[in-house]
Parts: structure tokens; sequence; C-alpha cells
């Protein structure tokens, strides 16, 4: 089609728009806010609500890959959260009684724990221990000291905290004469299966949330 052509039909920059064209524009702007109106509820749906988000989503975490007798840390709520895969020789030493006379709370009576970790292991399945890596005196983050004597001939392997010296085993309960208080805390998990663990979704028909913690 020539230049010419176009021209005939194209109407003139100076002519005003037509009434037909004035609907055209009015009904597309219209079916677009209708979209945008439709779609919003949507998008809406798929962001957590405020009390959910402030409250901690749930934290799923892998724990196929620990070796055993070492630490991971992740986040949660703000929190380092200390997982650690035990060996039998770890679990047989912190059921020692020489050991358990070294400790402030070895039967863990403060409620610094679920019910569901209230046990000699402190853990849902002994072999992984889940503890908020806090600790109890001034919330420092205790560093992770797994071997035993190596914080001298009596250290049966645990936590130091490097600010003022607590120490806790390796159930994370506190030790006597130091100035942290009360044991780690165990925040609330489950096994979604045998190599993953959720941070802050409790066992079914369990409940145990972080208000729940002792705190002096």
């Amino acid at each position: 089609m020539s230049s010419s052509a176009l021209e005939a039909q194209s109407p003139s920059a100076e002519e005003p728009p037509s009434r037909r064209d004035f609907i055209y524009i009015a009904t597309g702007a219209m079916a677009a806010g209708g979209a945008v109106a439709a779609v919003w509820p949507l998008i809406d749906q798929l962001e957590p609500a405020a009390d959910t988000i402030a409250g901690g989503l749930p934290l799923k975490v892998d724990i196929s890959k620990i070796e055993p007798g070492a630490q991971i840390t992740v986040f949660w709520r703000k929190n380092p959260i200390f997982v650690v895969r035990r060996t039998p020789a770890m679990l047989a030493r912190i059921r020692q009684p020489s050991d358990l006379k070294m400790l402030r709370d070895p039967h863990s009576t403060s409620k610094q724990q679920p019910a569901y970790a209230q046990n000699w292991s402190r853990s849902i399945k002994p072999e992984y221990l889940v503890l908020i890596g806090v600790c109890t005196h001034l919330g420092c983050t205790p560093n992770f000291e797994p071997g035993a004597g190596a914080l001298g001939p009596t250290w049966p392997g645990g936590w130091l905290c490097p600010c003022h010296g607590s120490r806790y085993d390796l159930a994370g309960r506190v030790f006597k004469s130091v100035p942290a208080p009360l044991n780690l805390p165990v925040p609330p998990y489950s096994f979604e299966s045998p190599t993953s663990l959720i941070i802050g979704q409790n066992p079914p028909a369990q409940a145990w949330s972080m208000s729940d913690i002792n705190t002096l």
C-alpha cells in the first residue's frame, strides 16, 4: 500500500479522537484495571500473613550430609541453631555419672526444652541434637569443642562461650560454677523424614514455643 493511501486512512495528528475512539480507550483501560483487580487477590494469597512472618516460618534442614561428630549452624528467627550428629561415644559420655556431677541441671528440670526433648539426650532422636546456640548468660554464641579433653583432662566435649567462659556438655547442659545459669534451649522442631528436620514445627499433638522457654 502506498504512503498516500496510509496517510488517507490515518487521522491527522491535529484531529481530536472520535467518540468511537474514546469508547475503545475507556474499554481497554477498564479491562486492564479489571485484570489487575482479578490478579491481585491471587498475588496477595501468595504472601505469608504478617503474624506468620513475625512468628517465624518453619525452616527445613537437610541433615543427610552431617558427618558423625560434626555440627552445622543454621539461622531461624535470627537465632543460630546448632544441629549436631552425635557419635555413640558422645552419647555414652553424656550419660557418665562422673560427668553428670559437673552439671548444674543434669536432668533438664529447668524449662529449657519441650516435653518431647526432656530426656537423657535432650532430643527426639539421640543421634541428632538441636539447640538454640545462644549462651544463657549474656547471649553470646558458644564455640563447639567436641573433643574430650580438649579443654582440660575432665572436659567431656561440648561448647565453650568465648565471652565469659560458660561451658555446656554435648547435650547442651550447663556446667556448675560458670556464669550461665541455664542449659542451652531446645527450639520447637520435628522430623519430616530420616534425613530432614523442620525447625519451628512441633511433632503432631505436641506444643512448644519460644515464649515457653525459661528466662531469668
